[in-house]
């Protein structure tokens, strides 16, 4: 019979027992070398507990090892690095950056921000490494304010040239919404790599931004960078934001030509492409060829048919969703696409359905958008008093789109009473408004009711209010375009 294995914390005695006859006063500790080797939090703390009794827990460098398993892996505790942490006098710059790496991919990343603080405060230098993380953390708060001041940090520190640093700035800066300040970090940038190139087209589609991302596009692609699938896929929602198809139908022949993975993040830009531009049988195609489908690839094609009136497809299509071997769960946004196709239906009953089991099915509670949809529904199908009721229930206050949305559905269904209502809640609202006047006036003339016709058109006429200016727009491929790339993208 074999005798049972030794614990962790005797192999390691035995280890450190050797370690001190042999090994001579410049090697690293090895106790610290193990800790790297850790599986688990309770193996940790038995080398936690061995560093102690030998007094190597003030070896900075074997503390870091304890805390860098703590803070990053996927078993360690966040807690006790924090408990560690408190325990050593001077941390050097690499536990900082630890730290502040681990707060800022975690659920309180303004926590890797208070970090930087206090190794500001305590006068430990950062370096390369460190602004990548506090960037980060700057970026996943959403803080613009803190991402402008952590610039102005980097530029102190002479370390607005690397590329890491840069990349981080043009991220955080993205993500805040500051476009302007990311350009500005990228346009002065004396090298680009793939990343940096990558990281400016993301923030731009993110940001709505389709010309400009198109643009960059070219411009890397005319450098000779071979663009990667994210940087595809974010043009790819760019074209589909501007209807430029073209472009994007270039994309998808180079995809093609080049090889490239079609994962579901490329397959799902792909069908949202085609399907906003209305190719719904290609977006479809590329549905059903695609491996692996997500909640966003279901999105894009019920949202799609929705957009294009296939109401009865749309629905099907969310029907089918939760069905078969994938069964996808719903989130806000397919339920908003199925709310919008009932909508160009008319399907009153089924969108009510929807609406009213959307907390209690699928775990989702209903916004704005959701509740704008709804009483459009609603007025479409002339129930004009539930959809005022649903409004005045909402627990937020409801802007002039919706109540709007109510008085066009007053208006189709000649209820007068509920439109005066309706437009006296939106004159105080938006006391200029001109246009709910002239559809009231509008009403009056269709009931026969020329003296409030008069009246109206006599408030309109002396009142100080704002007439809408009328406006057109060209859609992208209704103007002549030449191939943006492919001299280049088939090279």
């Amino acid at each position: 019979m074999l005798p049972p294995k030794p614990n962790l914390l005797t192999r390691l005695s035995v280890v450190h027992r050797r370690a001190i006859t042999s090994s001579s006063l410049h090697q690293t500790p090895p106790l610290s070398l193990a800790a790297d080797k850790c599986r688990s939090m309770d193996q940790l703390k038995q080398i936690h507990a061995q560093m102690i009794t030998t007094a190597q827990i003030h070896d900075a460098f074997a503390a870091s090892r304890l805390i860098n398993f703590s803070a990053l892996s996927d078993s360690g505790d966040l807690t006790y690095a924090l408990k560690l942490f408190a325990n050593i006098p001077a941390p050097n710059t690499f536990i900082w950056n630890t730290l502040i790496r681990a707060h800022a991919t975690s659920s309180n990343p303004s926590a890797g921000l208070h970090l930087y603080s206090e190794m500001r405060r305590r006068a430990a230098a950062p370096g390369k490494h460190t602004f990548p993380f506090v960037l980060k953390a700057c970026a996943n708060s959403q803080s613009a304010k803190c991402a402008e001041q952590i610039h102005a940090h980097v530029l102190k520190f002479g370390l607005d040239c690397d590329s890491h640093v840069a990349n981080g700035l043009i991220r955080a800066y993205s993500v805040t919404c500051l476009m302007r300040n990311a350009r500005k970090v990228f346009d002065e940038m004396r090298e680009r790599n793939v990343g940096v190139w990558t990281t400016i087209i993301c923030g731009y589609a993110q940001n709505n931004s389709a010309e400009e991302a198109i643009s960059l596009f070219s411009a890397i692609v005319s450098e000779g960078f071979e663009p990667s699938g994210v940087v595809l896929a974010s043009v790819l929602s760019a074209c589909a934001q501007s209807s430029c198809s073209s472009l994007g139908k270039e994309i998808h022949a180079y995809i093609n030509e080049k090889g490239v993975e079609m994962n579901v993040i490329l397959g799902t830009a792909l069908i949202n492409m085609y399907a906003k531009n209305g190719e719904l049988i290609e977006a479809r195609r590329i549905f059903d060829g695609l491996r692996e489908r997500n909640v966003a690839t279901w999105n894009a094609m019920i949202c799609g048919l929705a957009l294009h009136g296939r109401a009865s497809e749309a629905i099907d299509m969310f029907v089918e969703m939760g069905r078969g071997r994938e069964r996808v769960r719903p989130n806000g946004i397919t339920l908003l696409g199925v709310l919008c196709a009932c909508c160009h239906a008319g399907m009153v009953d089924f969108g009510r359905e929807v609406f009213y089991s959307m907390e209690r099915v699928y775990g989702v509670e209903p916004n704005l958008r959701h509740y704008g949809c709804m009483v459009d529904l609603l007025g479409r199908g002339g129930r004009i008093l539930e959809a005022e009721g649903l409004i005045r229930g909402m627990r937020w206050e409801a802007d002039v789109a919706i109540w709007g949305s109510l008085l066009s559905g007053c208006r189709s269904w000649g209820d007068i009473e509920a439109a005066e209502r309706v437009v006296g809640v939106i004159q105080g609202l938006d006391p200029t408004n001109h246009g709910v006047h002239v559809v009231l006036s509008n009403m009056y003339a269709e009931a026969g009711r020329w003296e409030d016709v008069e009246s109206r058109r006599k408030v309109i006429k002396e009142g100080s209010l704002n007439k809408t200016a009328g406006w057109s727009a060209i859609a992208g491929d209704g103007i002549t375009r030449r191939p943006m790339f492919s001299a280049n993208l088939h090279n």
